[in-house]
């Protein structure tokens, strides 16, 4: 069908001429979607601000060559402004919003998708520490796609734990017997954070220290490089800034 309709989160925009935009969406059924939303610049716009970053939308799409067009958007989420109004949210949600990008397609994905949208929904909300949402939208996100972390048995062996030897190049945590000489050691509680995170457990993550709370990040931080071969900018950023504020 040349005219189809969908649930999308916009991921990201670009400007295209003097009033349109390319507006790169996840959606529901239909995977990653890239279509042109033709005078969202104007201020007469009808849906330019439903079709913002982090915003959750009913889109009708026209089926194009190359790429589709925005007939209709009505809004179903509106995260944006709560998002982009806290520093730590919007950098949070940016590196969400890349992450999920990168690990998508054209083709349905509706697990990455609802995950996505509830992350951002959560973020918007400030139930919990934007942080600590990130961190678990990117292990689950992960997870999803195929690259689960170990925090239980050996990553290399799959020899029964516990194990503290905890390295992100090696995809969690090592025995004894696999480990690199002088491998860094992860206390019992900051693996037990990692679970919860992963496992969405926010009694266990929301009561976490602060120290536990940034190894564990470091540790996310580097998983996903590792994993995704490439760094996440936003997810720099927000590092960056959790560095400075912790002299």
């Amino acid at each position: 069908m040349p005219t189809y309709r969908d649930e999308a989160v916009v991921l990201r925009t670009h400007k295209l001429g003097e009033a349109d935009r390319i507006v790169t969406m996840l959606s529901r059924r239909h995977g990653k979607v890239r279509a042109v939303a033709k005078g969202v610049r104007r201020t007469s716009s009808k849906f330019g601000a439903r079709l913002e970053p982090f915003m959750v939308a009913d889109v009708q799409l026209y089926q194009g060559r190359s790429l589709d067009i925005v007939q209709q958007a009505e809004s179903l989420g509106a995260y944006g402004a709560a998002i982009a109004a806290d520093y730590d949210r919007y950098t949070a949600a940016s590196a969400m919003v890349e992450t999920a990008d990168r690990l998508t397609h054209d083709e349905p994905m509706p697990d990455q998708y609802f995950l996505l949208v509830g992350a951002l929904r959560s973020l918007s909300r400030g139930e919990h520490d934007a942080r600590a949402t990130m961190d678990s939208y990117l292990l689950r996100a992960l997870t999803v796609a195929g690259w689960a972390p170990a925090f239980d048995a050996c990553a290399r062996c799959g020899a029964p734990g516990p194990h503290d030897a905890l390295l992100a190049q090696l995809g969690g945590v090592v025995c004894a017997a696999c480990a690199p000489a002088g491998s860094a050691s992860a206390g019992a509680s900051v693996l037990a954070l990692l679970r919860a995170l992963l496992a969405g457990d926010w009694e266990i993550v929301d009561g976490s220290g602060p120290r536990d709370a940034a190894q564990a990040s470091g540790f996310v931080a580097a998983y996903v490089q590792w994993t995704m071969e490439r760094g996440i900018r936003a997810l720099s950023a927000q590092s960056s800034r959790q560095s400075r504020g912790a002299r």
